[in-house]
């Protein structure tokens, strides 16, 4: 029997209709001059000589291509006339020349074009790569929790990835047009009665184009929650980090079924709507065909009946099969653009939405030493919860304090440390810094002056001195990065690495190493230490650590309280004791208050945690 399949996962409200529904064709094409326009700005910002040296070699291509027409027809007429072999040949000498001349500076051109494109790219994905993580880091904590933000980025990531082809995109269609506009210039002298039949040859690639490109992005809109979980799922599974659990479990077999179940999910789609780019493309192709061979037809007819010269008629030939190169690079290289300016869209809508959610609270500062925080009557709600987390608080904390918080999971201690620290702002009621107000203060001021060492923190692939200085490096001098690593008790485990403080962690890249559970838990303490910050939040923050290493932190947090205000969020009810004063908090509300030993007297809630807890 299969295990269960994943779940289908569907979207209701803004997020369940794709944008590009209830857009006409009309409204679809008009979006390559204004996507044209952006690609121009966005280049111009990072490299303008490039810019400039794609236009002029663009320019240059057309011009030589207007020129080999040009030369062509002078070279036809005696080709064509009367007389020997050599003399024709001799006659036509110049014009040849030139027709080759002209096709040399074309190939220079595009050599050059390729430069400008090598120069940009790589400039502008890493800009547009850097304004995106930007834009998810600086947007406030409560965004993440919105339904749909993280498929939105998601699907941004895919306009991203069309930056490594947009230029290059961008600068054939900017090159194919001008070609086509003097070859039709050219041809226009010859007999403008050619110029529609061309025009409607190549015209049904267009549309059809546009349609597959439409159908393509519809599948793209479709798969975003599969591919944003599937992402997910496959980082999960093969971080080394992780594949013990995922071994010794027997995780593998339902991992990879789950994993390949989503992306036939996914491939279904896709195969469904083959038949539908199979009708456009047959279609266009069909009606393609029909008005070019009016084309040739009309040529032949002009020329038979003497309506034009045989000259011109031979360099027409030659005209149209420029114009229809031409025409053929504008439609698949529109379509290109076109196919980026969907993705190109997500993505900026998506910075645009997260610049509007980034922190813009007010331009108050709040300064050290922060002698006093309070909390009155706050209470905040997750986007899309009834029921908050927080509920009616009011608390006050004093410089020199050790505040301890207690409660079962899910009671709120954390997002009460959150709001104490700004990274979350109260729907109701306020938190206050030394009587400011931090609903009206910038929030940088307020996270320079804190230390948050969190449940689950992050483990940097980066040395071991950066994990530690990480957000504030005060300076080149490591005697403060070995006092904070004395302070938790990691000495000598660095001192045993291969490199000290310079020793990467990250098993995952060559010359990397891996700490154990312990060791990672006494780094990110050593990385909140080493801030010396006004305010210090430790959350759990010896779940892993030995009885020794627990012993050493808590008695650096006892020896350093004097300083800062401190607040330990913990389970574990013993080590409460170092706490000035002891809160449980059950469903957002502060029930109890207290020292340990009154609180453990009481018989309260801590009294019956505390019980439990020694119940072996």
């Amino acid at each position: 029997m299969p295990p269960p399949a994943p779940a289908e996962i569907k979207y209701t409200g803004q997020y369940s209709v794709n944008p590009m529904d209830q857009v006409s064709f009309r409204a679809l094409c008009a979006r390559i001059p204004s996507v044209l326009r952006r690609i121009a700005r966005m280049s111009w910002a990072v490299d303008r000589t490039a810019v400039v040296l794609l236009l002029v070699c663009q320019v240059t291509v057309g011009l030589a291509a207007a020129g080999q027409l040009a030369a062509t027809s002078r070279a036809m007429r005696p080709l064509l006339n009367g007389g020997t072999v050599q003399e024709r040949l001799h006659v036509a000498l110049p014009a040849l020349i030139f027709v080759a001349v002209m096709a040399a500076l074309a190939r220079a051109a595009g050599a050059v074009s390729a430069y400008g494109e090598r120069r940009i790219t790589p400039k502008l994905t890493t800009e547009t790569d850097t304004t995106l993580v930007a834009s998810v880091c600086r947007v406030e904590a409560a965004t993440h929790s919105e339904d749909g933000f993280h498929d939105r980025q998601e699907a941004a990531e895919m306009g991203v990835m069309r930056t490594h082809v947009m230029v290059a995109d961008a600068q054939q269609l900017m090159s194919s047009l001008i070609k086509l506009v003097t070859a039709c210039g050219v041809l226009s002298v010859f007999d403008w009665r050619l110029l529609p039949f061309l025009l409607l040859a190549v015209l049904p690639a267009g549309i059809g184009s546009v349609l597959t490109a439409r159908v393509d992005y519809e599948i793209h809109y479709a798969n975003v929650a599969n591919r944003n979980a599937r992402g997910m799922m496959r980082w999960w599974a093969t971080s080394p980090k992780f594949s013990d659990e995922v071994r010794a479990n027997s995780m593998t077999g339902y991992l990879l079924y789950w994993y390949r179940t989503l992306s036939e999910r996914a491939d279904a789609r896709t195969l469904a709507a083959a038949p539908r780019t199979l009708r456009i493309a047959l279609a266009s192709a069909a009606c393609g065909g029909v008005f070019l061979m009016a084309t040739w037809a009309a040529l032949y007819w002009l020329a038979t009946t003497g309506r034009i010269a045989l000259a011109i008629a031979a360099t027409a030939v030659f005209a149209v099969q420029t114009i229809l190169g031409a025409l053929t690079q504008v439609v698949r290289s529109a379509a290109a653009v076109f196919h980026t300016s969907l993705y190109l869209g997500d993505m900026a809508d998506f910075i645009d939405e997260a610049g509007q959610k980034a922190p813009h609270r007010g331009e108050l500062a709040v300064q050290a030493p922060i002698h006093e925080v309070r909390v009155e009557d706050a209470v905040y709600r997750y986007p899309g919860k009834d029921k908050p987390a927080v509920a009616g608080v009011s608390l006050t904390l004093r410089r020199g304090q050790i505040l301890a918080l207690v409660g079962v999971n899910g009671s709120g201690k954390t997002t009460l440390t959150r709001l104490l620290a700004a990274i979350l702002v109260a729907d109701e009621g306020k938190v206050t810094w030394n009587g400011t107000d931090l609903a009206q203060v910038d929030p940088e001021t307020v996270w320079a002056a804190t230390g948050l060492v969190p449940q689950y923190f992050a483990q940097w692939p980066l040395r071991l001195r950066e994990n530690v200085t990480l957000g504030q490096p005060r300076t080149g001098n490591d005697e403060p990065v070995w006092d904070a690593i004395d302070a938790v008790g990691l000495r000598e485990a660095v001192e045993d690495l291969p490199d000290g403080l310079d020793t990467l962690l990250a098993r995952e890249i060559f010359s990397g190493v891996e700490l154990s559970g312990g060791q990672w838990q006494r780094v990110a303490c050593a990385r909140g230490l080493y801030r010396l910050p006004e305010l210090l939040i430790v959350d759990e923050p010896t779940s892993q650590v030995d009885p020794a290493g627990e012993h050493q932190i808590f008695q650096t947090l006892k020896a350093l309280a004097e300083d800062r205000i401190t607040i330990v969020v913990t389970h574990r009810l013993e080590n409460t004791k170092i706490a000035d004063q002891v809160i449980v908090i059950q469903e957002g509300r502060i029930t109890e208050e207290g020292t340990y030993e009154e609180l453990a007297a009481e018989g309260g809630e801590f009294a019956r945690l505390l019980a439990l807890s020694q119940d072996r």
